[in-house]
């Protein structure tokens, strides 16, 4: 596993940390379902059924999730250590309290992932879309958003490190409680902040973001803007 990034903009923000994962030849998975606590090392998930599937505290250790349904999975406390998730989908999915380090989630399909508690670390989520994901009080160092959608993301009092937004959509976002250091919203393509427009410190934004958030900005400190 090679890592880029970390060099700062010429604003002085600190870019993330990007995971570069190279798996090593894997073996194709055979089981039925997943085991809690069970230890996933060099294995291929190639279009498997995860529906309803029980796999609390699992490692996935060098693993390759191609296609594969997570409907309702209970992967809460799972590590995901080198890993790469494409085309997976589902609805429910828990995550809770997990941890994902040198992980790549591309064209993802999912609704209500429970992440909350959870720590990213060298994350990039490229591509797809992710409703309501929850990501409250989690930790997120060096994680790149990167072309995707995420409808109504809740990131309630998360610390965000190194995060950066990049040409994706974010609706309703709620970042109330949240703490941000070197978060760069600057390439994002739709930026639509619900609740804790008062949590950006931390964060760069451009010159038009800030005229777009002004009426926030102005409700907040108590101002009344009239023509």
């Amino acid at each position: 596993m090679a890592v880029s990034g970390g060099k700062k903009s010429g604003t002085g923000v600190t870019a993330a940390r990007r995971p570069e994962v190279r798996l090593p030849p894997l073996v194709p998975y055979d089981g039925d379902g997943l085991e809690p606590d069970g230890d996933y090392d060099g294995v291929r998930f190639d279009g498997v059924d995860l529906t309803d599937a029980s796999g609390r505290g699992a490692r996935f250790m060098d693993c390759a999730l191609d296609g594969c349904a997570l409907d309702r999975a209970e992967l809460a406390r799972a590590r995901f250590i080198d890993a790469v998730l494409t085309g997976v989908r589902g609805v429910g999915t828990d995550l809770a309290e997990a941890s994902l380090r040198d992980v790549e989630v591309v064209d993802a399909r999912l609704g209500g992932v429970q992440l909350h508690g959870a720590v990213l670390e060298r994350v990039v989520v490229r591509g797809g879309k992710i409703d309501y994901l929850n990501l409250r009080e989690a930790r997120l160092k060096d994680v790149v958003f990167e072309g995707c959608v995420l409808a109504e993301p809740d990131f309630g009092g998360a610390h965000l490190v190194r995060v950066e937004f990049r040409d994706c959509v974010l609706k309703r976002a709620d970042f109330s409680s949240a703490r941000m250091e070197s978060v760069d919203l600057r390439a994002v393509a739709e930026l639509d902040i619900a609740r804790g427009v008062d949590r950006l410190a931390g964060a760069v934004i451009s010159p038009v973001q800030l005229m777009e958030l002004a009426p926030a900005f102005a409700a907040q400190i108590g101002v009344r803007v009239e023509a």
